[in-house]
């Protein structure tokens, strides 16, 4: 059995953030049903690059979903959405606000068809505030958040992440975290109830340490200031090759091995020094001797060694890597005509669970005469809807 598969969830959402937390579901069992515009393309389709004919990014975030594909400006298509919606748990959607009610497909007008429905937004900066109709991505969340004030180099300042944090991180996780606890509470109450995810609120919460200390005490971090944004040895050093080494053995353990091994037991209290200047004193010396040898060899001398240092892999060699392998955290998903793409895995283990990986992202209204049909459709209704432009 798995988790969530009494659960139907109705995805209006595009591109990362929804699509991802919908993922999320889908892998524990929830059946997702994409409702998809046969007009203006989600993005992520076309993102390159493809594998067996489909964008990667399309075939993983949109993996073990179905498909329906609905012309939300004509009212045909927004009766067959409150014909869906009383078999359905949650609407999942990330338009602008307001944008639904607009459609008639608001939480109050399909609260009304099915009082047990959770229906959750995700936008940039929710449906409150003097931001909440203005446009954004995840580096701009990030900004307005103060994640990026005290994330980068002194001389280089803010580093552009290569994972979308607020997205993922702040949408994404936020979501599923708040669906769940309204089905928990579903439960006892018997009602569901609206979810107004922000990715900036989201992305603000992410500043656990450094935003409680600036809330309660008014210290303000910078570039390279704190313990762990690169104000102490806890950073990234090159070797002489070109690559990098991450060293991050704060505990004192984990400090001596990590100097015994350089042959510089001296500089122990140094790593332990809460002053700077003796921090800085230890990242020089990590900075001279890391950099004389190269990176197989400090991942060779390293491999046995506890000290909390771990070579920087590329993604190839993150796929390669036995931990990640012994985790199993690569899956092979189905793909028409028999073969299966290789994708990440859920990373989410369940005891007395298991997870799902159906079949890659479909194509635009792959499923959508199935459920048509299912609702009651005939096939002239779904053949007039289609000449009407209403669906594919």
């Amino acid at each position: 059995m798995s988790p969530l598969e009494s659960l139907k969830v109705l995805d209006f959402s595009t591109l990362l953030p929804g699509p991802y937390a919908s993922m999320m579901m889908a892998d524990l069992g929830a059946e997702v049903l994409r409702v998809e515009s046969p007009t203006r393309v989600d993005l992520c389709r076309n993102l390159p690059p493809f594998a067996d004919g489909v964008s990667t990014a399309q075939a993983y975030l949109n993996r073990s979903k179905s498909s329906i594909a609905l012309d939300l400006k004509q009212q045909q298509a927004i009766e067959v959405i409150k014909k869906i919606i009383v078999e359905y748990d949650i609407i999942l959607e990330q338009f602008r606000p307001g944008v639904m009610d607009r459609l008639g497909l608001g939480y109050q007008d399909l609260k009304e068809l099915n009082p047990r429905l959770i229906y959750c937004s995700i936008t940039g900066f929710g449906q409150t505030g003097p931001y909440k109709d203005r446009p954004g991505h995840d580096i701009n969340y990030l900004a307005i958040a103060g994640v990026s004030s005290y994330t980068g180099r002194k001389k280089e300042g803010p580093l552009p992440l290569g994972v979308q944090l607020a997205d993922v991180a702040g949408g994404s996780m936020h979501s599923v975290v708040g669906i769940l606890s309204a089905v928990i509470q579903r439960q006892v109450t018997g009602e569901g109830q609206h979810i107004d995810i922000s990715m900036t609120d989201a992305a603000f919460a992410l500043n656990g340490m450094v935003g409680s200390a600036v809330a309660a005490a008014g210290h303000e971090p910078k570039y390279e200031s704190e313990l762990l944004n690169g104000g102490s040895f806890y950073d990234y050093y090159q070797t002489s090759d070109g690559r990098y080494m991450s060293v991050g053995g704060l505990e004192p353990q984990f400090m001596k091995k990590l100097c015994e091994v350089l042959g510089c037991p001296e500089l122990v209290p140094y790593g332990l020094s809460p002053k700077p200047e003796d921090q800085q004193l230890l990242k020089s010396r990590l900075k001279k001797d890391i950099g004389e040898k190269d990176f197989a060899h400090w991942s060779e001398v390293f491999a046995e060694v506890e000290a909390c240092v771990e070579p920087v892999l590329s993604m190839k060699e993150a796929l390669e890597h036995p931990q990640i392998l012994g985790r199993e955290m690569l899956i092979e998903v189905p793909v028409q005509g028999g073969e299966t793409q290789t994708q990440i895995a859920q990373p989410i283990k369940l005891s007395g669970s298991t997870v799902q990986y159906k079949h890659i992202g479909r194509e635009v209204g792959a499923d959508g005469r199935s459920v048509l049909a299912s609702i009651g459709y005939s096939d002239e209704q779904i053949k007039v809807l289609c000449e009407q432009g209403v669906t594919l």
